[in-house]
């Protein structure tokens, strides 16, 4: 039954989701239209803008279908499917936010050898390689776990997450808990401490760059918080109800404000916009 409270939060997330899908496909289009635009820094935020889509889009379809209440079933090869993308992609934006870091202490603390330390083949090879660490380090958990048995499919949660799965385990994953904690610990923990790190030097550096590096950092704490909460834990998590309260925020909330807060505040890109709107309608 479709309850008013289902709509109401239908309409908040399918207007988030419009609205976040909207705004990195402009990114996108402005980034790699605008010769202006053609530097290391928007390389990178087009790239998180295209991971983005791909992050939300694996989970936020099905959720909408969920809360119309008509299909609120997923078989098991599109649930781990569902599941190997999800963290592959989330693994993949810890290290580009990574990435980005050091390319923002890089233009500011060193702009004088900026343009040798990052020319385009590294570039392309940072981010090659953050694709490849995302997509390898998430093959054998999931592996695994399609591998389980499963005493019941009815999964409490909105989407295929890691905890919820477990739970539905017949046999001991003592061990793939702790493989899972190892993989999440390196992944988050290594990514935040160095994206953290970055942000932290910039601003000793250059204080006047805090204002700008003060809402890049807010972002990157409330994601890797976030994402820390429920995944970098010796134990599953049995708090369902908690953990879809906190994964809201990595998969519906940082999103929407990621382009917010890495593009739309910036002058070049506004003024990329404006072309690009003027362009349209002439």
């Amino acid at each position: 039954m479709f309850h008013t409270w289902h709509w109401s939060v239908f309409v908040i997330v399918l207007v988030m989701y419009i609205l976040t899908i909207t705004g990195n496909i402009i990114i996108i289009t402005i980034t790699s239209t605008n010769v202006h635009l053609h530097r290391p820094m928007y390389f990178f935020i087009s790239n998180l803008s295209f991971i983005e889509m791909l992050y939300t889009s694996v989970t936020i379809p099905k959720i909408l279908v969920l809360l119309t209440g008509n299909n609120k079933y997923i078989s098991f090869r599109n649930c781990i499917t569902q599941f190997y993308f999800f963290f592959a992609l989330g693994s993949i934006e810890c290290f580009l936010l990574s990435v980005m870091s050091y390319d923002r202490y890089c233009a500011v603390c060193k702009p004088l050898h900026y343009q040798l330390i990052m020319s385009g083949p590294v570039c392309r090879n940072l981010v090659l390689a953050c694709w490849t660490m995302g997509f390898s380090t998430n093959l054998i958990p999931t592996f695994i776990i399609a591998n389980l048995k499963f005493c019941s499919r009815n999964i409490q949660h909105f989407f295929c997450d890691l905890s919820p799965l477990l739970q539905l385990s017949c046999q001991n994953t003592n061990k793939l808990q702790t493989l899972n904690f190892l993989t999440a610990s390196l992944i988050v923990l290594v990514s935040f401490t160095f994206t953290l790190g970055s942000y932290v030097r910039i601003i000793l550096r250059k204080f006047k760059a805090f204002s700008t590096c003060a809402s890049h950092l807010a972002v990157v704490l409330i994601f890797f918080g976030a994402v820390a909460f429920v995944y970098v834990r010796p134990r599953a998590s049995t708090d369902f109800e908690l953990n879809k309260v906190v994964s809201a925020v990595y998969i519906v909330v940082t999103p929407i404000v990621n382009p917010l807060i890495y593009s739309f505040r910036n002058k070049d890109v506004k003024m990329a916009i404006k072309k690009l709107f003027f362009r349209a309608i002439s």
